[in-house]
């Protein structure tokens, strides 16, 4: 009879630190609203400096190696180090599926790693997360002499930097720059729903939420820029328009 008893404490015990942490990152059970939600959440306490450090532990560890990953959201982002997603959403293991890339550009591996998290880990939010001094874009505004493979990935963020001169003719320096990261927040969603029919049909089904959002590399905070333009946000989308 002890040891059932014992048996019955060591079970409730696990079932209390497994299911925070499945709820936290059930993907197909958390609407894009609620999954954005988490987002801004994660982001004021970063701001504020009161992260929490979720999902840390060895408990998470082990969950999520042994039960596999359940994301609530996918992030596309720069490789900048000064931009860590999970610490500036102050989010853990398991909690985000982040394509990161020099330039938050959507080529061809990118896209794909998106449709494998949208398809087979039904993550309801996908965000295209930019981000203020932007070395990549910084360089084609500049038109820096580049090599090796960085012309390809150059040629990527080009047209955003083309649409942004021919926007706004009077533009030039810091502010041009800081125009030109936006529009490649929304070239890299145009380029997305351009060549992935996965994730157009996922969108048309209700399934997935694609948003832009700035990161401000010295205040720490994200701005939310809304969908891709001519894809209708979510409530939480429309609202964290800023």
């Amino acid at each position: 009879m002890k040891r059932f008893n014992l048996l019955l404490v060591a079970l409730a015990m696990l079932l209390a630190l497994a299911a925070p942490a499945l709820a936290a990152g059930a993907g197909p059970g958390v609407s894009p609203d609620a999954a954005l939600t988490m987002l801004k959440d994660g982001n004021a306490r970063y701001v504020a400096g009161k992260p929490q450090y979720p999902h840390q532990n060895k408990e998470r560890r082990v969950l999520t190696a042994t039960k596999g990953q359940a994301p609530f959201a996918t992030i596309l982002s720069c490789s900048d180090s000064r931009a860590p997603v999970e610490l500036i959403f102050d989010q853990g293991l398991g909690d985000l599926f982040v394509v990161r890339v020099a330039g938050n550009v959507a080529g061809v591996d990118e896209i794909a790693s998106m449709e494998y998290a949208g398809e087979h880990l039904h993550t309801p939010l996908l965000v295209v997360l930019g981000h203020t001094k932007c070395g990549a874009v910084t360089a084609v505004v500049e038109n820096a002499k580049l090599h090796g493979s960085l012309p390809s990935l150059a040629a990527k963020i080009k047209p955003a930097v083309f649409k942004t001169r021919a926007a706004h003719r009077d533009l030039r320096g810091d502010a041009l720059i800081a125009a030109a990261i936006k529009a490649n927040v929304q070239q890299a969603m145009a380029d997305l729903f351009a060549k992935s029919r996965i994730i157009k049909d996922l969108v048309k089904a209700g399934k997935l939420q694609v948003l832009g959002a700035l990161y401000d590399l010295e205040s720490g905070k994200v701005e939310w820029l809304g969908p891709q333009p001519g894809e209708k946000a979510s409530a939480a989308g429309k609202a964290g328009v800023k």
